[in-house]
């Protein structure tokens, strides 16, 4: 029997333990909690103890197709039943959270909050997972990869514009904070953006220069090394005095808004962060590119202006994409911490939710965060791959 058929045979033991995982957070986590008011501690409610009969005869029946589908012997259609299964678990998770906040809420009264428990988050990981890994089974093309993530997220935000979720404290949360969040969503983007722009005007040029004067490339990693290993508070720390004198001294650069604490520090800290992923990979995707085929533009007449646009840098793209793809999931995280220092973004919920003790703030500002994250990954991942795909042919 070859290993192909070997391990179809034994099932399929990721979505065994992410079927098993969700189990045992159902049995023993909350699904949500309540408190009669935004400062006092919730009562976490088990998902059997809140939910319609329906909803759970529903979810228990998809979990037991996903179970079912992880002994049975591996095939194409059963990789689709367990997409399909899971992707129908998913909505029907995010829906009965929705349905049994707003019953909850119509018992307790106006002033009670209801947050999403821990049994809720691993239900909802454990089944996006189990899509991830049926759709790789079943070697889905990237667009298929980005018209299922767009199907969920379009169900989710009708549920959402429906009203359905509403009555969840976390869009309490957000109608209190409507405004502001549209605000520092805008600055941290912004941020992002601008430490990346400057990351990649520096490092991609850096990144080929090395490959013309490989003796520079040892102390130049040395230094970017140096640079990743601060922490990311002591950098924008040691940025305030320096900066501070520096717009004290030059009226001109205070006037553009360059002080000690607010975006600059921010804006610089995270540039320092971008450029060694930016620099290596650009320097591995250069020194990468075959020197046959180099040699062979070279002696075609090609100029090394033409073979560095017209051969190199094409053909090293993939992984230039991989190193800006790191570097934007990296940025996207960091820019939260930027918040300390006054530069705002997404940090700034979180750190006040930190501050009042107030859980939903703090998700109010993560899980953005962790979208946005997560979006971008994905995004530039189905870019690379089809780059790739084309570059083979």
């Amino acid at each position: 029997m070859s290993e192909a058929a070997s391990r179809a045979a034994h099932g399929n033991r990721v979505l065994l333990v992410l079927t098993g995982l969700g189990a045992l957070g159902v049995a023993t986590a909350g699904f949500v909690s309540l408190a009669p008011n935004r400062l006092i501690s919730g009562q976490s409610l088990p998902l059997w103890s809140v939910a319609d009969g329906a909803s759970l005869a529903a979810i228990a029946g998809l979990g037991a197709a996903l179970l079912a589908a992880s002994l049975w012997r591996q095939s194409r259609a059963i990789h689709a039943v367990a997409a399909l299964a899971g992707l129908l678990l998913l909505l029907l998770v995010c829906l009965t959270a929705g349905c049994t906040a707003a019953s909850l809420a119509a018992a307790a009264g106006p002033v009670a909050r209801i947050s999403l428990g821990a049994s809720f988050w691993l239900l909802l990981a454990c089944t996006a997972l189990a899509i991830v890994d049926a759709l790789q089974r079943l070697k889905a093309s990237p667009a298929i990869g980005i018209a299922a993530a767009l199907l969920i997220c379009t169900l989710i935000a009708v549920m959402a514009g429906a009203g359905i979720f509403d009555h969840l404290s976390i869009m309490v949360e957000y109608r209190a904070h409507q405004a502001a969040f549209a605000h520092e969503f805008g600055r941290h983007l912004l941020l992002v953006a601008g430490s990346v722009g400057a990351g990649l005007a520096i490092g991609v040029p850096l990144g080929i220069r090395l490959t013309q004067q490989p003796k520079a490339a040892g102390p130049v990693f040395a230094t970017l090394n140096l640079l990743q290993t601060i922490p990311s508070i002591a950098l924008f720390g040691l940025l305030i005095a320096p900066l501070s004198m520096l717009a004290a001294a030059v009226p001109a650069l205070k006037a553009i808004g360059v002080q000690g604490i607010g975006m600059t520090p921010a804006l610089i800290a995270l540039t320092c962060y971008a450029l060694l992923p930016i620099v290596r990979y650009t320097h591995t995707g250069v020194t990468g590119v075959d020197p046959g085929v180099v040699e062979a533009a070279s002696g075609m007449g090609f100029t090394r202006g033409q073979i560095l646009w017209r051969i190199e840098l094409p053909l090293a793209m993939p992984m230039l994409l991989a190193g800006l793809r790191i570097v934007l999931v990296q940025s996207i995280g960091l820019a939260v911490v930027a918040a300390l220092i006054g530069a705002g973004g997404l940090g700034t919920f979180v750190f006040q939710g930190i501050g009042q003790d107030a859980v939903d703030l703090v998700l109010l500002g993560t899980l953005p965060t962790i979208f946005l994250a997560l979006a971008t990954d994905f995004g530039l991942k189905t870019v690379t791959s089809f780059l790739q795909g084309r570059l083979a042919r």
